[in-house]
């Protein structure tokens, strides 16, 4: 009998500390009202650094489209420092020079370093400077010397717009659209070479945004090939350059870009002569070194642009958006901040291009840290059904505690109620020996 009464006060003690306790809520943050004396609450963000500005003519545009949020993981990519929305530079740096544009980084092509930016991860109006996420996308998978027919589809393009000048029905090489794309921001050049990327225009702009992703520019979303103003269609200054370094890594890139003219073929069954087309990027002309770019300019993102160069042996790539071509033109503010990176040390840093696919591997770790746990965690400590039943009550499982409470309020009436015949018989005994 003591055996039962003991199995029963087991049973119930390990009722008790099977049920798990309720979490306590988390702690408040402290703030500095709130914050006790003698523990302190966290600092405020410093405020950022205005970036210099040039005063620029007051022009009439179309409204703005809101940009899409920036998460913290975005404004963080290639560090810290490059989160704000004002300027950042290496400690003991000259000033960088005044510009009109609203954006801007410079930074290093070979090295990847950051040398400087203003507003790096601000989500900016890319113009035709998108040009360059085409090339990146399609240079690969193009044969230059593929010659191909232009469509009328290929040439539905805004009127008024920069063109090359395809006709509909005229033989092209590859090459020859590469160069009236990088020379004359053709946006016919654009969807055609698009289409035979891709197999059509859109499916083009789908492939861009996927490479955009591949290289980690995760703030460009493109929805024109050409850089035609669109809804939804953003980048930055830190995604450009991205998206520049991946095109100056490409020879052929590097060709077309300092090419100062070509010819376009004439087209002899469609009766036309051909003709002379210069490249627009004044950089290639004026400045020492000069590696090319992409200029671009719509009247909502106003003027945008990439240039690169290289001096001492160290090439440097400048990107900025949102300039205005007074007091002083876009490829021009480019050259004053290329000028301003090849003053600075070459250890010099505020954050790092990041490498193509390396956000990709970043996402995926969490994804194959999950999947690995299961093999981590430790083997259950009880084993059997009676250890499988109270593993269930540990873990508050109501549909086995339930029974259990009763099979074991069932057990105690028992075993009291054998108890007390037993006191009762003991007594009735005492009774007859009196």
């Amino acid at each position: 009998m003591r055996a039962r009464v003991l199995a029963a006060a087991t049973a119930v003690t390990l009722l008790t500390i099977g049920v798990p306790a309720p979490a306590t809520a988390a702690a408040p943050a402290l703030t500095p009202a709130a914050a006790p004396a003698g523990v302190a609450a966290a600092a405020p963000a410093a405020a950022p650094v205005p970036c210099p500005r040039l005063p620029a003519p007051k022009v009439s545009r179309p409204p703005r489209p809101t940009p899409p949020a920036t998460t913290p993981e975005q404004a963080a990519v290639g560090g810290e420092a490059l989160a704000g929305t004002g300027l950042v530079t290496p400690p003991g740096s000259p000033v960088p020079p005044a510009v009109t544009a609203t954006t801007w980084l410079v930074a290093d092509l070979d090295t990847g370093a950051v040398l400087g930016a203003c507003g790096a991860h601000v989500p900016g109006t890319p113009a035709s400077t998108q040009k360059l996420l085409l090339a990146a996308t399609m240079l690969s998978r193009l044969d230059p010397k593929q010659v191909a027919v232009a469509t009328r589809a290929d040439l539905d393009i805004e009127p008024g717009s920069s063109a090359v000048g395809l006709l509909v029905g005229g033989r092209y090489s590859v090459e020859t659209l590469w160069l009236g794309l990088l020379l004359q921001s053709g946006n016919d050049a654009a969807n055609m070479l698009a289409r035979l990327g891709a197999g059509s225009s859109q499916a083009g702009v789908a492939e861009m945004n996927a490479q955009a992703r591949r290289l980690g520019a995760g703030q460009t979303h493109a929805v024109t090939p050409s850089g035609l103003d669109g809804p939804g269609q953003f980048t930055s200054a830190y995604d450009l350059a991205l998206i520049a370094r991946a095109c100056f890594a490409d020879a052929a890139f590097r060709r077309y870009a300092r090419t100062e003219r070509t010819q376009i073929p004439a087209q002899p069954a469609l009766k036309k002569g051909g003709f002379q087309i210069q490249n627009e990027n004044q950089l290639i002309y004026r400045y020492p070194g000069a590696l090319g770019g992409k200029t671009g300019f719509t009247e909502l993102a106003r003027h945008s642009y990439v240039g690169a160069a290289q001096r001492d042996g160290r090439r440097l790539v400048v990107t900025l958006l949102g300039a205005e071509a007074r007091p002083v033109r876009g490829w021009q503010q480019g050259a004053q901040l290329l000028d301003w990176g090849f003053r600075q040390p070459r250890d010099a840093s505020v954050g790092r291009l990041v490498e193509p696919g390396e956000r990709d591997a970043e996402a995926a770790e969490p994804k194959q840290a999950a999947a690995a746990e299961p093999s981590r965690t430790a083997s259950p400590p009880w084993r059997g059904p009676a250890g499988t039943a109270l593993r269930r009550v540990g873990d508050g499982d109501w549909r086995m505690i339930v029974p259990l409470a009763g099979v074991l309020a069932l057990t105690v009436g028992g075993v009291a109620a054998v108890l007390a015949a037993r006191r009762s018989r003991s007594r009735r005994r005492g009774r007859r020996r009196a």
